[in-house]
């Protein structure tokens, strides 16, 4: 009688994912199995911890186990790297987690650990601005500039900082890898990250037109301010290759 592998497998991957409750392939060894599931479950769960090491720090060891747990028994991983292990993490946090135990900031806590890896291995590549003197220039937003919004201050959660409701202002952060490869974290005004999210919902924008829309839609605060701010900001930003110079825009 001829074996059907995709059943075996299938019952393999239960057994692996959930030894609690499906029995193991009765070809195999229980102690081949048992080696099985350790080797893997232990593998996750390491590679969860170095990829989110804040998040580990605020659970117990048994809290992190089932946390490992249940992510192998209930989410199911589009890829078969390692490396994008985080991402299906983040991927199960957000779509099959449910637990009234949990921190409210979870998912923003992982998500903010999370980006540092994406953008470490991120394939996009950036030549360097040759000037900094954004007059007059059609600007960019470098694919290896992510700014972010976050309702919790994820960049202050830790073991002695462990906020259960939100602030009432969200926090702003830019994530860029700079031309030695090296990841850094800048936190951002309200203006700063607004003028980034107008660079980067176009391929390439004026300089002008960039600060003139900014200054449009914060009336509330004087337009020169906001140009004369916005252009300093940006001038900073091309300095450190996250907002990148096109070319002499053409009037």
């Amino acid at each position: 009688m001829a074996v059907d592998f995709k059943a075996k497998q299938a019952e393999f991957a239960a057994y692996i994912r959930d030894p609690q409750h499906n029995p193991a392939p009765s070809e195999v060894k229980a102690e081949r199995m048992a080696m099985y599931r350790e080797l893997i479950f232990t593998n996750v769960e390491n590679f969860l911890s170095s990829n989110f090491p804040v998040l580990r720090s605020l659970h117990t060891d048994r809290q992190w186990h089932a946390l490992t747990q249940d992510f192998l028994l209930k989410h199911r991983c589009e890829s078969p790297y390692f490396s994008e292990i985080p991402e299906e993490f983040l991927a199960y946090l957000q779509n099959q987690r449910q637990s009234p135990d949990d921190y409210p900031f979870l998912l923003e806590l992982a998500h903010y650990e999370w980006v540092e890896m994406a953008l470490s291995i991120a394939p996009d590549t950036v030549p360097g601005n040759t000037e900094t003197d954004v007059s007059g220039k059609l600007l960019t937003l470098s694919p290896l500039a992510w700014p972010l919004a976050y309702r919790y201050p994820v960049q202050t959660i830790g073991p002695g900082n462990v906020p259960l409701s939100p602030p009432e202002q969200p926090t702003f952060i830019l994530v860029y890898r700079d031309l030695e490869d090296d990841v850094n974290f800048l936190v951002l005004t309200p203006l700063t990250f607004r003028l980034l999210q107008i660079l980067q919902d176009q391929d390439s924008r004026e300089t002008q037109a960039c600060l003139e829309q900014l200054a449009g839609e914060f009336g509330q605060l004087d337009s020169k301010t906001v140009l004369s701010k916005g252009f300093e900001v940006l001038q900073q930003l091309a300095g450190k290759n996250v907002v990148l110079i096109n070319q002499v825009a053409q009037n």
